[in-house]
């Protein structure tokens, strides 16, 4: 009997395998997306490893560049099983920043997203347990730095969508040049979220939670869906009790909403009513 039902398993695992889009079609999906709408990819190099990132490829130079970053993407195939590959199926983060209504934007995938990992030191734990690791923060830093300076921006506006919020908070707590922390699903505090979801934790990883204090006095929106059972909304207010500054911090519980529904169909709007006006 125990073999019957290890065969079941090995035979809806082949199934659920079989279903998911390979890298290419992965990555061909973001290209089309950026294509459709006049952005480009751009190789980013960092001391440690190289970035993908997504650009308009006609721009106006302005002070102020918000830059968007890519959710944790396909980290795991089962809950025990590790992607070998952690290109987004569903790039959020790059349909959030192609939606932005205003001004400069650019887009930053996280560590060996699009990229063929074959071909990189892309060791596994950058989309598992090191997922927000010292490594992970420093390269996205960098990369930011120089798409900063292809736009020849002054100030940064950071938006971070799911995993991409907590990279957000890391790297917003390191800079002076940025002027307003946006998340979006964000997950700002790892540990609560792997004990509540019962999975392994992040041992790799920074905490945004433990770095709030270095965000006093900036200006953030955090926004969640009423309805996500990934990032609750408590574990936004939890991060909120801990670091927020009257004025300056606002939690806005969005109803109806999930993890993926409904953010980048409803961007503009979003951005309008409850980001932009701060």
């Amino acid at each position: 009997m125990s073999r019957y039902f290890s065969i079941l398993f090995v035979l809806a695992l082949f199934c659920a395998c079989t279903s998911i889009p390979d890298y290419a079609v992965r990555r061909h999906t973001a290209d089309t997306l950026a294509q459709e709408n006049e952005w480009e990819v751009l190789r980013v190099e960092t001391q440690r490893l190289p970035l993908i990132a997504y650009v308009p490829i006609h721009f106006q130079r302005d002070e102020t560049l918000a830059l968007y970053i890519e959710g944790d993407g396909f980290a795991w195939i089962t809950s025990s099983l590790p992607s070998s590959d952690p290109t987004p199926i569903e790039p959020i983060g790059l349909k959030l920043a192609l939606a932005h209504p205003d001004g400069n934007a650019a887009y930053l995938a996280r560590p060996c997203q699009y990229i063929d990992t074959g071909t990189l030191p892309c060791s596994s734990s950058l989309w598992l347990d090191a997922r927000f690791s010292e490594t992970a923060v420093t390269a996205s830093n960098q990369a930011i730095d120089v798409l900063k300076t292809r736009f020849g921006a002054k100030k940064l506006v950071l938006v971070g969508y799911s995993g991409g919020g907590a990279i957000a908070t890391l790297v917003a707590a390191r800079r002076s040049d940025v002027i307003q922390l946006v998340t979006v699903a964000g997950n700002l505090d790892h540990r609560r979220w792997t004990l509540h979801h019962r999975i392994s934790p992040l041992s790799g990883s920074l905490n945004p939670i433990d770095h709030g204090a270095q965000l006093i006095g900036l200006r953030q929106v955090h926004l969640v869906g009423n309805d996500d059972q990934n990032i609750l909304p408590e574990f936004v207010s939890g991060f909120a009790a801990r670091n927020s500054v009257p004025g300056l911090f606002r939690v806005i519980n969005v109803p109806g909403f999930d993890h993926q529904c409904c953010w980048a169909r409803d961007w503009k709007m979003i951005w309008r009513n409850h980001v932009q006006p701060m």
